[in-house]
């Protein structure tokens, strides 16, 4: 079984990111209570093995430890923590969090610079304090997953981020398009880059990475834009996943990303990989279209199998 559920606790966060996909949904929804995250996590895990607790920004909540430990006692294998990360530069924190059975931490960096970091999530000080919680994770042995998003600020910082998530000791990190959802939507002139202009640098990045040893991906970027570099696309190798988003459920994030999240065009229809890309999220071409990608005419399975997905340290 590889199924995971991605369970949002709510959408509090100490972070006021300019590209947030949540957007101001921490005005108009209130968080899961103790009691319905309880039901949840015991009715979902016989159809799934793994979970992601996440937000909003899930370290606010007094319960995430009760409920990770709770998770590893219903025997979830992978238990990972997704988070803005500046929780974790407590290390008595980390270390309960691991003694409850959280196995994964996912936090995210957005830029190689503090400034960067800081405006962008406009909380002055996250950077240090995101990168003193990694530093105290890994000096406890545990899994960093790190997680960047792709904005218009910061795409020409991607080689120095890889860089600097290497010098952090990092098992895995991405780098993830912008979703031009919630605050990303309102800050749309501002916050997404075109895909043109921001290639050279995530190219170098993801290549940096790979020389280190790191399993490294990137994602909503379509293979068009991938051609050499096919084995760094992550939605080769998602999970099942089923998300509990608020008064919304996603029973598979897969069928939403083909059926709405994403979009394919004109180009799409002649194009060899048409069967495996699932396009760019559809904000995009709505807005600048679809002169940036090329139809590819060669063999998917061919390709594929000459470029299988990164391993890294952890299959």
């Amino acid at each position: 079984m590889t199924n995971r559920l991605d369970l949002k606790f709510g959408f509090d966060c100490n972070n006021r990111c300019v590209f947030c996909v949540q957007g101001d949904k921490r005005l108009h929804e209130g968080p899961k209570t103790t009691a319905e995250l309880d039901a949840l996590l015991r009715e979902r895990r016989a159809q799934c093995d793994g979970v992601v607790f996440t937000g909003g920004e899930v370290t606010l909540r007094k319960d995430l430890i009760p409920m990770v430990d709770l998770a590893h006692k219903l025997g979830y294998r992978s238990i990972q923590i997704q988070t803005n990360g500046r929780m974790l530069s407590y290390q008595p924190y980390v270390d309960a969090l691991m003694k409850a059975g959280a196995t994964e931490f996912a936090p995210a960096i957005h830029g190689a610079k503090a400034e960067t970091h800081d405006e962008l999530t406009g909380a002055k000080g996250a950077f240090v304090q995101t990168v003193k919680g990694i530093q105290n994770v890994r000096r406890r042995g545990g899994f960093v997953i790190m997680n960047s998003v792709i904005v218009q600020q910061n795409y020409q910082q991607l080689p120095d981020t890889a860089r600097l998530f290497v010098q952090l000791g990092v098992q895995q990190f991405q780098f993830a398009f912008v979703h031009a959802l919630g605050s990303a939507e309102k800050n749309f002139p501002e916050v997404v880059p075109r895909y043109a202009e921001l290639l050279p640098y995530l190219h170098e990045a993801l290549r940096i990475g790979e020389a280190a040893g790191c399993r490294v991906m990137t994602e909503a970027v379509p293979f068009c834009l991938m051609n050499g570099l096919e084995r760094f696309v992550a939605e080769r190798i998602m999970p099942h996943t089923q998300i509990v988003d608020g008064h919304r459920e996603i029973a598979s994030y897969e069928d939403y990303r083909w059926e709405q999240g994403k979009l394919r065009g004109p180009p799409c229809e002649a194009c060899t990989w048409n069967q495996h890309c699932e396009g760019p999220w559809r904000e995009y071409p709505e807005r600048f279209g679809w002169e940036e990608f090329t139809p590819r005419s060669d063999d998917p399975a061919v390709v594929l199998a000459a470029q299988p997905p990164q391993r890294g340290t952890r299959p």
